[in-house]
């Protein structure tokens, strides 16, 4: 076990040398003096900071000085998009978004050397030609590589913790010149060794203890990934962009249980999953002129093979109770293919025109068989009704978008259409229904101030679907599954958001977002059968919230080179219990999220220091027959130290975990316990949540501190 203590006091005193390393600050400084590096200036609209401003930082690749763009926060958009869509991602390359869905604009950030930025533009996205921004967005803007010159950047990321060493975590990338166009070449590795450590207690419905257990969790996870890009614009003004990757994903979890009782014997409990993935996505886009305007055309090929291994088994120390099992094997296959146009033009008074057309395809292809092991020792099949079956969707979607300032400060943004989808379903339990939906959105973006700029949107949107929840699964760890429903349809939501940006000259910048969603057909659990449940729809449900991204610069008070950036979010929603008719949250929805990072870059040297904090809260899990609840117990604590020239290398040591957080989680199950008390394994008979608590499973599991280091260059 670590020695909390004499961490902090490590920690502490990390902190203190780097401070005494600053000089104290001057508060009588003149108004020039005072101004922040980080302060743009404001040219139409936008706040503009030059790649010089961002030398303090000594950047290698774009995302480093992104990361620092005070009130500024890179949102990746919605993961279950469907198709490509409208642009969502508020980070866009050169004025166009970022185009495929296997890389996220950290990924393309990353791979952008810094010598190769120009500048980066903050603009709010319903004043740009590009249907479905709204907000603050962030637009890099880039020069081309030198004609035959190659640069590169990588980072490597180990880390250490008592749960196990990763030595594997990193990326590299190198471009330049190819003909006449550009290209990159990149590996990373999302390299995972975690692993907690504690307690359970399990209790009945009164408290009293049944059965205790000591449990070592461990996870180790690998992706390693290779990807390429190429782009070429010809003098005419055309542009080709084409994006492949191809990843590995292994993982394994494993949970290995000492359970122990008073007056019966002991049991090794194991839990082992296991998974062997990999992927693969091609896409390519070609943009160019065409009458008034100019269309763009785009297109994605995505495939995934998943064979997953789950097994859960009891062992008994007397050595002569027969073992027991479970095991459940599943195979999938996923895969997308996306067509699309978009065609844009301009009329008089500078108003923008737009039209979209998308088709996709997209299938889930499963497998899965469920075993249980035999008094022998023998794994005997189980059936399942909804496990063997394939899942289809071929949709299509039509957007007309149109954009107009209506005065010098105030600017419109709208587009209609919809979507037609189709979703069939082999199998015992197959069917194939059709739908059409309305999508669309209306954008408002005003600047009633010089340093005020304020975004309205309300946004009709369709949802998609986890295709996973078609088919039947077993959790042999919990002794439960989904049955799947083939009856599932896509959810819709009706979404307003009002943000507003406030500008603080030298002090930095703030942005409050509020918004609220009424949903229908929301997906949660439901009944299936008097005893079995699946993923369905509900009528309706409401969420609502607030979100705040600021960033304070202490340059005006003379603490040059310090800074403070947090991030945070609180919500609420509300959804009728489809079992209870209660009015309670959607399922693991979030209550509050926060994140505080201090970051001193002393000036005159090439030292920096800092120190973070951040925790989250989420709403229960509510299935059927049992709830469950994760909660943190501490907030996750970092300091960390950063020498940007070790023989031209950026060199960052990180002490992570200081207040010893720990993770807690309770399941509370939900029939009838029998037999005796002081049974080895008293029979249980499932009930649901409107009847009585029939056990408690209560465990809290620890860490440790966690030390990272971060090597980057460039070349």
């Amino acid at each position: 076990m670590y020695n909390r203590a004499s961490a902090l006091t490590a920690a502490i005193t990390s902190v203190t040398i780097a401070t005494t390393l600053s000089p104290m600050p001057a508060f009588a400084q003149d108004q020039t003096a005072a101004q922040s590096s980080l302060q743009p200036r404001v040219e139409n609209g936008r706040q503009i900071y030059d790649a010089e401003q961002f030398a303090r930082f000594t950047p290698r690749t774009a995302l480093d000085m992104v990361v620092q763009v005070p009130g500024f926060t890179i949102d990746t958009g919605d993961d279950d998009e469907r198709g490509l869509g409208q642009a969502d991602e508020n980070v866009l390359i050169n004025g166009a978004r970022i185009s495929g869905k296997n890389s996220d604009a950290f990924t393309f950030l990353g791979r952008i050397s810094a010598a190769n930025v120009v500048r980066i533009e903050i603009v709010d996205g319903a004043t740009l030609s590009i249907s479905g921004l709204s907000g603050q967005v962030l637009n890099l803007v880039t020069n081309a590589s030198d004609v035959g010159g190659i640069s590169g950047n990588f980072k490597w990321r180990p880390q250490w913790r008592r749960a196990g060493n990763n030595w594997l975590a990193g990326e590299a990338s190198i471009s330049g010149k190819l003909g006449k166009g550009e290209f990159t070449l990149s590996v990373e590795n999302d390299a995972a060794r975690n692993g907690v450590e504690g307690p359970e207690r399990i209790t009945d419905r009164f408290g009293a203890l049944l059965f205790e257990r000591d449990e070592i969790a461990r996870y180790r996870q690998d992706q390693p990934k290779l990807s390429g890009s190429y782009s070429r614009s010809s003098d005419e003004g055309s542009v080709f962009n084409a994006n492949a990757a191809y990843q590995l994903y292994r993982k394994r979890e494993t949970v290995a249980t000492d359970r122990t009782q008073v007056g019966q014997q002991d049991i090794f409990e194991f839990y082992s999953s296991r998974e062997k993935e990999w992927n693969a996505e091609i896409s390519a886009d070609y943009e160019f002129d065409l009458g008034t305007g100019r269309l763009k055309l785009i297109g994605l090929q995505r495939f995934e093979h998943s064979p997953v291994s789950d097994f859960f088994g009891q062992t008994f120390s007397d050595g002569m109770t027969p073992s027991n099992g479970s095991q459940f094997d599943r195979i999938t296959d996923e895969g997308e293919s996306i067509l699309r146009a978009e065609y844009g033009w301009k009329t008089a008074g500078g108003t923008d025109w737009g039209i979209s057309v998308e088709g996709a395809y997209n299938f889930l292809d499963n497998e899965a068989a469920l075993s249980v092991m035999d008094p022998q020792g023998i794994f005997q099949p189980v059936a399942l009704t909804n496990a063997n079956s394939k899942v289809t969707e071929y949709r299509g979607e039509l957007i007309t978008s149109y954009g107009r300032p209506l005065s010098d400060d105030l600017t419109l943004q709208a587009s209609l259409g919809g979507e037609y989808s189709k979703i069939s379903q082999t199998g015992a339990r197959g069917e194939s229904r059709s739908f059409v939906r309305p999508k669309g959105s209306v954008s408002l973006a005003w600047r009633p101030q010089p340093d005020l700029d304020l975004s309205l949107r309300v946004e009709r949107l369709v949802g998609q679907l986890d295709f996973f929840d078609f088919v039947e699964s077993v959790d042999v760890s919990q002794n439960n599954g989904n049955a799947g429903n083939p009856g599932l349809v896509p959810p819709q939501s009706w979404r307003a958001e009002l943000e507003a940006t406030q500008k603080l000259g030298p002090w930095g910048s703030m942005t409050v977002n509020i918004y609220g969603e009424k949903f229908s057909d929301i997906v949660d659990s439901i009944p299936i059968t008097a005893t079995t449940e699946a993923r369905g729809n509900l009528d309706s449900a409401t969420s609502y919230g607030v979100e705040l991204v600021s960033s304070l610069l202490f340059d005006p008070i003379g603490w040059r080179g310090a800074k403070l950036d947090f991030s945070g979010e609180v919500r609420k929603s509300s959804l009728r219990d489809p079992l209870t008719g209660i009015f309670r949250r959607i399922n693991d929805d979030k209550i509050f999220t926060y994140e505080v990072t201090l970051r001193h870059d002393i000036p005159n040297s090439n030292w920096a220091w800092g120190a973070g904090a951040e925790d989250f809260r989420y709403s229960k899990t509510l299935r059927l027959d049992q709830t469950t609840k994760f909660r943190t117990g501490a907030p996750y604590t970092w300091a960390f130290v950063e020498h940007k020239d070790v023989f031209g290398l950026t060199v960052k040591a990180e002490l992570g975990n200081l207040l010893g957080r720990s993770e807690n989680f309770t399941r509370a199950a939900y029939g009838t316990l029998l037999g005796q008390p002081g049974d080895l394994d008293p029979p249980f008979i499932r009930g649901r949540r409107n009847g009585p608590l029939g056990y408690v499973e209560d465990r809290s599991r620890e860490f440790g501190l966690v030390y990272r280091l971060s090597v980057s260059g460039s070349f």
